[in-house]
């Protein structure tokens, strides 16, 4: 079967009549080829243990959408503080710059979930049912026969109930186990959202890993756009040693050390030829290395003619790993990751907030001039937990209703409470400000609310009382 050679000026699974060009990539041995399985395996028992470690009576991940409750890693997070989030986001994004500046795209080949589960998952199982590189390419050019056809079920069928596993086990991070347990054994029409979101987002992960595969990286993904911005002279990446492989001769020969094999090409998950140097399709994936390093042991010639190295390194200079660049990027990843630690050490285990009643602002009566308020108390918490509500700040005179009695919440339960400030007529002192402090009951923290007391101008209602008082 005839395969054209990749070149740097179209995509790779792209053939010059325009066709897709199936990629069927072989397989390699070696010390990288081990490396990144054995982190691979590690990643995915990482991602299928989350929802079933506990820390602190809750998943070790839990995104409890339902009820705006996250629990992450033993910290539990309300709705409102999920402006965090803003260091989380901010923080993957400086990290990534930095790792990219140094290393290049080991994230694409080493830890990307489309990459992990893509190779170490659904290839293994086309492997496993259609063969090596040589047999699947036969395959999928023969006719249609039984045989072929028992193949493809079988693989497919595999592939959506792998498919439907992950995506049962992601809903899991935002409803629990148990409920996605609880509504597998139910029939779909009692839970039609959970059923529609399964078996879309299934479909959906099918057709990503079953055919679309190594298309998300080269054109959905912007990150390999990314990189030509993030690297530099410097930066680590798998590169080709063109002054000791040039000119390419067979074995035997005085030529250079590359026989021209392609066997770099065969291996590659996105068909890219390493030779023509640093492309947008290569992942870091290493393949290409382990590949290499093979042929030439069988030539007993020196290791490493594809090797991860910084172009000034092929270049015969010396790789910088400090330069400003570098230095940037660490700097801000440094005050973030500072920053971040702070404002996760100010997260209380109870949330506490007082909004104005809808409605009229202020009532004025014969007595009083009144505000009303609610407030609500999120015990964050997975045990019980009293707190005290009280007035600070407030005129003499003033005098508040509700929340007199401590309020006792259960585990992550919340309260609503109605809050009434009043200020007598003859005392009225005008618009002010007065804080709403919470208390725990065993006094390990406060939350304090500044809030405005809103209401006529002192003079102004002084003037009304005279005025009134006149026309008696």
């Amino acid at each position: 079967m005839h395969l054209e050679r990749p070149t740097r000026d179209t995509v790779t699974t792209i053939r010059s009549d325009g066709s897709r060009s199936f990629l069927y990539p072989a397989d390699t041995k070696g010390r990288f080829t081990r490396w990144r399985r054995g982190s691979a395996l590690a990643l995915i028992a990482f991602y299928l243990a989350l929802p079933w470690v506990k820390i602190n009576g809750y998943p070790a991940a839990f995104l409890d959408i339902a009820d705006r409750r996250f629990h992450l890693f033993g910290l539990t997070l309300a709705a409102q503080d999920m402006w965090l989030l803003f260091f989380v986001i901010t923080g993957v994004g400086f990290t990534l710059f930095f790792v990219t500046a140094l290393l290049g795209r080991i994230w694409c080949g080493w830890a990307c979930p489309h990459t992990v589960f893509l190779d170490h998952v659904y290839r293994r199982i086309e492997r496993w049912i259609d063969g090596d590189a040589l047999k699947r390419r036969a395959l999928h050019a023969a006719p249609l026969s039984a045989g072929k056809i028992v193949r493809r079920v079988v693989k497919h069928t595999l592939y959506v109930l792998v498919s439907a596993a992950i995506m049962h086990l992601f809903l899991a991070y935002f409803v629990s186990l148990p409920e996605v347990w609880s509504m597998m054994r139910t029939a779909p029409s009692e839970h039609w959202g959970a059923f529609g979101f399964m078996a879309v987002s299934t479909g959906i992960l099918y057709f990503n890993f079953g055919w679309f595969r190594e298309q998300l990286c080269i054109v959905i993904c912007p990150y390999g756009r990314l990189q030509s911005v993030l690297i530099d002279d410097h930066t680590m990446a798998i590169g080709y040693d063109s002054q000791r492989g040039e000119p390419r001769g067979r074995a035997g020969t005085t030529r250079g050390d590359c026989v021209d094999c392609a066997r770099c090409v065969q291996v590659c998950p996105t068909g890219i030829d390493i030779r023509q140097g640093l492309q947008m399709e290569c992942i870091g994936c290493t393949a290409c290395i382990d590949a290499c390093d093979d042929v030439m042991r069988r030539l007993n010639r020196p290791t490493g003619l594809v090797r991860y190295d910084s172009p000034a390194g092929f270049a015969g200079q010396k790789t910088r790993w400090l330069r400003p660049r570098t230095l940037l990027y660490m700097l801000l990843l440094l005050v973030g990751a500072a920053v971040a630690t702070w404002a996760i050490s100010t997260v209380k285990p109870a949330s506490f907030g007082v909004t104005r009643m809808v409605g009229t602002p202020y009532i004025v009566d014969d007595a009083a001039v009144r505000n009303q308020f609610m407030v609500r108390i999120v015990n964050k918490r997975n045990v019980p937990a009293t707190f005290r509500v009280s007035v600070d700040g407030a005129p003499a005179g003033s005098r508040s209703l509700g929340l007199g009695d401590p309020v006792v919440l259960g585990p992550m339960e919340e309260a609503v409470r109605p809050l009434i400030l009043m200020q007598e007529r003859a005392t009225y002192t005008g618009p002010f400000r007065f804080s709403v402090r919470m208390d725990d009951a065993e006094r390990t923290f406060q939350l304090e609310r500044e809030v405005r007391f809103l209401g006529p101008e002192a003079r102004l209602l002084r003037a009304e009382e005279e005025e009134h008082r006149a026309r008696r």
